[in-house]
């Protein structure tokens, strides 16, 4: 419920703040004073798109801020998908800066209007007479219905089901799809797949396979040059081993008279044993150089294998073939098994099926039940206020088809008149009517489920005499379980109120400006008086201002 508003630099309005109770909240005041500009700062509260042309001093900031009560509304869960600090005293503020730029928060969070609006929908329910076409609508006749035949755990239960079948039709479409697509590149995929795994491709290979075709290509050149090196290392007398050796010996009769010389000897020592290793390395390389024709014939045609594919296929390496290979071999699978694949989506989409059928009968069931009821009731209210031959024909017919809330259409008919034929809302009712009708289907609603404030913007227009009371005590009734806000010309409705606002404007420092004030007692009397006989307030008024007031 709405406990608390602040209005600054607003249209009309300069300053307002003011707070409101639980019960029937009347506003009343002269045409043009105001009241339309309070549902306007409502709007943007509740997510409406702002316009700087609604600033009253375009130089400064424009702030309106909602208090909100909603223990009792269950929005736990919208706050945490909202990611917003839940607390049950709830505060919204919309502002509208000179730049023209817009922010909203709540609970001081930065919002968007799309969750701002997402939120004030749960909050506040505004009626005027345009907005009752909403009672026209399937949606909206299934939503009441819903709501009192308790049908809200299945209808959710429905949903997730339907979700989750779109979901598996989604797939089997996609892998349709996807199957003439990959059908069409089965055998080429399948032709590319061959070619590659024939080739037996290894990581690291081409460098292995590049130097051994390199030794082999040029064996008579190593042969010749690793026996030149030995020579020199081996040749008696000029050798290097033999002079090392020379050197090694002389070293080794000096190498006591001081520590240099020792160090001198040592390492000496260490060469000619080094030397000694690379000598058999060198033996060791030259025993292995075998000239083989057949093996460099072999590695070059290898070599021109590895890079035939990687330029047919635009890669630099071995590693890029095999992941090529293993893209081929997982599309070539996909392929073959996508028939497999899609049966058994089908397969589990007739279970899922099979499920929803079990919940929209159950559904259908409890909306047959309730519908008959709910049918008398509205006609009976619809008779209180003042519409005595209203009659509703509504049938409820089953559908192969699934909808967004179950297997069937609603034919919800109308007819105002005795013997009338029966038509559909949106063209045989009037104005007059669908706000009547709105007004019933709310207050039976109100009895079922816990609804947001409502606020009734005059749609008691066209409406006097004994069917103002039978409004207003409509009113009053719905008021026990929620907040009910009317702004009304009806001194019927007026009276009703726990509270009363008046709405007016006045001149301070030669601009008008729009003000919202509580009424007390003897302004109420004098108020409903004017509404009754006008400016020029008789005793007569007076008395029955005070007989509606109950005073």
């Amino acid at each position: 419920m709405l406990r608390g508003l602040s209005i600054k630099n607003f249209a009309l309005i300069e300053q307002l703040q003011v707070s409101f109770d639980t019960g029937l909240i009347t506003i009343t005041g002269e045409t043009g004073a105001g009241k339309s500009l309070l549902l306007g700062a409502l709007g943007l509260l509740l997510g409406k798109r702002a316009d700087l042309s609604s600033v009253k001093d375009s130089s400064k900031k424009c702030t309106i801020e909602g208090v909100f009560d909603i223990a009792h509304y269950e929005l736990v869960a919208f706050f945490e998908e909202e990611d917003l600090d839940y607390e049950n005293e709830t505060i919204i503020r919309r502002e509208i800066l000179p730049s023209g730029k817009s922010r909203a928060f709540i609970n001081d969070t930065p919002v968007t209007l799309q969750s701002l609006a997402a939120l004030g929908a749960k909050l506040i329910d505004i009626h005027s007479q345009h907005q009752t076409l909403e009672v026209t609508t399937t949606d909206f006749q299934f939503e009441v219905l819903d709501a009192l035949a308790g049908a809200a755990r299945e209808i959710k239960s429905y949903k997730r089901g339907l979700k989750l079948l779109k979901e598996k039709e989604k797939e089997v479409n996609n892998l349709v799809a996807n199957r003439e697509v990959f059908t069409k590149e089965y055998e080429y995929n399948t032709f590319l797949l061959k070619e590659l795994e024939d080739a037996k491709l290894q990581s690291g290979e081409l460098k292995e396979l590049e130097e051994r075709h390199d030794r082999l290509n040029n064996i008579e050149e190593i042969q010749e040059r690793l026996s030149g090196a030995i020579a020199i290392v081996t040749s008696e007398e000029i050798g290097v081993s033999d002079q090392l050796n020379v050197i090694k010996s002389n070293l080794s009769k000096i190498a006591s008279f001081s520590s240099g010389l020792n160090d001198l000897s040592e390492r000496i020592q260490s060469i000619y044993i080094e030397l000694d290793d690379i000598q058999v390395t060198l033996l060791d390389e030259l025993d292995k150089l075998e000239a083989d024709p057949q093996q460099l014939e072999q590695a070059s045609q290898r070599l021109q294998l590895l890079h035939n594919l990687q330029v047919k296929h635009n890669v630099s390496t071995i590693d890029e073939l095999i992941i090529l290979t293993q893209e081929l071999q997982e599309k070539v699978s996909k392929t073959e098994s996508l028939s497999e694949d899609i049966e058994k989506l089908k397969n589990e989409m007739i279970t899922i099926q099979s499920q929803l059928d079990e919940v929209a009968g159950k559904i259908h069931k409890k909306r047959k039940k309730t519908l008959p009821v709910f049918i008398k009731e509205l006609e009976d209210i619809l008779q209180a206020l003042g519409m005595p031959n209203a009659s509703f024909n509504a049938e409820l017919k089953l559908q192969d088809n699934y909808f967004s809330n179950g297997k069937e259409i609603l034919e919800f008919l109308f007819s105002a008149n005795k013997g009338g034929s029966y038509g559909e809302l949106k063209k045989v009712a009037s104005g007059g009517e669908l706000s009547r009708i709105m007004i019933a289907i709310k207050a039976i609603l109100s009895r079922y489920a816990q609804l947001p404030t409502i606020i009734f913007d005059e749609i008691d227009t066209g409406v006097s005499g004994e069917v103002a009371h039978k409004m207003a005590d409509l009113m009053m009734n719905m008021s026990k379980n929620l907040q009910v806000f009317s702004i009304t010309h009806l001194p019927q409705i007026a009276a009703n109120g726990q509270n009363q606002y008046k709405v007016y404007k006045e001149d301070i420092n030669n601009t008008t400006v729009t003000q919202l004030k509580l009424l007390d007692e003897n302004e109420r009397v004098r108020e409903i008086a004017e509404m009754i006989g006008g400016k020029n307030i008789s005793d007569s008024a007076i008395t029955h201002a005070r007989s509606l007031l109950k005073l």
